[in-house]
């Protein structure tokens, strides 16, 4: 299947609503956690620390990759179902780096 009929086959379905809100997390993660790494919060999550030895960005860059190719493959396996969950983990995950960060700027 070419990129442009793929591209075709999620416009306006389900499973394009999912990958759409799964890209806009990804967004939203990177640029919560840029937020707090400025303003001297510490990584929690070890892999994403590990990457974040090239530089924040890089190191975000790295695994933000790896997470979509890793949606990618659950896309083309058909287990569009993951990626509701995930959409979950990463919501409240967004949720939790901003009550991170209003704690940091009330402090």
């Amino acid at each position: 299947m070419s990129t442009q009929a793929f591209a075709i086959t999620l416009k306006g379905t389900e499973t394009g609503r999912i990958v759409r809100i799964f890209l806009y997390l990804q967004i939203l993660d990177i640029l919560t956690t840029l937020v707090g790494v400025k303003l001297g919060v510490a990584e929690a999550s070890p892999f994403v620390k590990f990457l974040m030895y090239f530089g924040p960005a890089a190191g975000l860059a790295g695994s933000k990759l790896l997470g979509v190719g890793l949606a990618g493959v659950a896309i083309v396996l058909q287990r569009v179902h993951l990626l509701k969950w995930i959409n979950y983990w990463y919501a409240s995950l967004v949720v939790w780096n901003l009550f991170v960060l209003a704690s940091v700027n009330a402090v």
